[in-house]
């Protein structure tokens, strides 16, 4: 996470695709967890062109 992320709130995520990385729009998959800048975070759903729905990644 580069950009935290909550209720209301839209955070960022940068993704390796293709060899780079690149930035992605991030909504918490749960509307009421917050997600804080560093965690490592699971992509559940991608929504074109720009936007993912994440999970704190176990263990963090």
């Amino acid at each position: 996470m580069t950009g935290r992320i909550g209720p209301g709130l839209v955070g960022e995520v940068m993704v390796p695709v293709r060899g780079g990385v690149e930035a992605f729009y991030a909504h918490p998959v749960d509307p009421r967890e917050e997600i804080i800048v560093g965690t490592i975070v699971v992509v559940v759903e991608y929504q074109p062109p720009r936007t993912v729905y994440v999970a704190a990644a176990l263990g963090q």
